[in-house]
C-alpha cells in the first residue's frame, strides 16, 4: 500500500498527535537540568516543578496590593480587547467583501484599495494610531481590525466571485433582486468561509494585541510579559505563553465547533 492511502488507527492517531508536545517537554526538560546543574540559579530554563509552582500560584493567589489575581485580570482584558477586534473585522470583512464580490462598480472602485490596504504592515502604524486614539482600548482594537481586515475582506471577496453564475441568473430568472441575490445566494456560502478566515486570522490578532499591550497598556497578558522580563521571571512568562496558547486553541475549537453545527456540509478540518 502506498504511503499516501495509509491512515492512522484511533489510538496511533492519537499518539502521534501527543508526539510532537512529549518531545519538546523532554527536550525542554533535559536542557533545563544540564543548565541548573552547571548553574542553579539560572533563570533562562527553570525547572519544569518550578513553572508547575508559579503557574498555581498565578492562577489561584491574589496580588499584595490589590487582592486581585493579576492572571484572571490581564485574560479578561485582553479577551475582551481581541473578540472585539475579531468582531468588528468579521463585521466589515463581511459586508465589504460581499459588496466587491457582487457589484462590479463597487470591485472596481474597492478592491485596488483593498489590496493595496493589505500590504501594509500593521505594526508600523502603531505609534500612529496611538497618537489617533490615544493610548487606551480604541488604539488596540483599531490594530487588530487594521491588521487582519484586508486579508479576509480580499478572500470573502473572491469567495463570491467564485459561486457558479448560473446561481446568480437563476435567482434573477426568479425576480431575486440584488439584496435578496445577496442575502439568499451569496450569504450562506459565504459565512462558513468567514469562520475559518477568523479561524486562520487568531495567530495575527494575538500577535497585533501582545505588541500593542506591550507599548502601552496597564494590564493584559502581553503587558504582564514584557512587564517581568525585566526581571527576568522566565517561570512567569513561560506560564502565560503556555496560557495565551491554550487560549488561542480554545477559541479556534470552538469556531471549528460552530462551523460543525451550523454548515454541516462544510468541511471544517482547517
Amino acid at each position: 500500500m502506498r504511503l499516501i492511502n495509509r491512515k492512522p488507527s484511533r489510538p496511533l492517531a492519537v499518539f502521534l498527535a501527543a508526539l510532537p508536545f512529549v518531545i519538546v517537554l523532554i527536550a525542554y526538560a533535559a536542557g533545563s537540568e544540564i543548565r541548573l546543574a552547571a548553574n542553579p540559579a539560572d533563570k533562562l530554563l527553570p525547572a519544569l516543578s518550578t513553572i508547575q509552582d508559579t503557574a498555581v500560584r498565578l492562577f489561584t493567589e491574589g496580588d499584595r496590593r490589590s487582592g486581585d489575581i493579576l492572571l484572571w485580570k490581564d485574560t479578561w482584558a485582553s479577551l475582551s480587547r481581541l473578540l472585539g477586534g475579531l468582531a468588528i473585522a468579521a463585521t466589515l470583512s463581511l459586508l465589504i467583501g460581499m459588496v466587491v464580490g457582487l457589484l462590479p462598480l463597487f470591485r472596481s472602485t474597492l478592491s485596488g484599495f483593498v489590496a493595496v490596504l493589505s500590504m501594509v504592515p500593521p505594526l508600523a502604524l502603531l505609534p500612529i494610531l496611538f497618537i489617533v486614539f490615544g493610548l487606551g482600548e480604541t488604539s488596540k482594537v483599531v490594530l487588530i481590525v487594521i491588521g487582519i481586515t484586508p486579508f479576509m475582506t480580499r478572500d470573502l471577496a473572491q469567495r463570491v466571485l467564485d459561486i457558479p453564475h448560473e446561481q446568480i441568473v437563476k435567482a434573477q430568472t426568479l425576480g431575486a433582486s440584488s439584496l435578496v441575490i445577496a442575502l439568499r445566494v451569496a450569504l450562506p456560502q459565504v459565512l462558513p468561509r468567514l469562520i475559518a478566515n477568523v479561524r486562520l486570522s487568531l495567530g495575527s490578532a494575538w500577535l497585533f494585541l501582545i505588541a500593542a499591550e506591550a507599548v502601552a497598556a496597564d494590564v493584559g497578558l502581553g503587558y504582564r510579559i514584557f512587564l517581568v522580563r525585566r526581571y527576568l521571571a522566565m517561570d512567569v512568562i513561560l506560564t502565560y505563553v503556555v496560557w495565551i496558547t491554550i487560549l488561542a486553541f480554545v477559541l479556534d475549537w470552538a469556531l471549528k465547533q460552530l462551523t460543525r453545527k451550523a454548515f454541516p456540509w462544510m468541511e471544517a478540518g482547517l
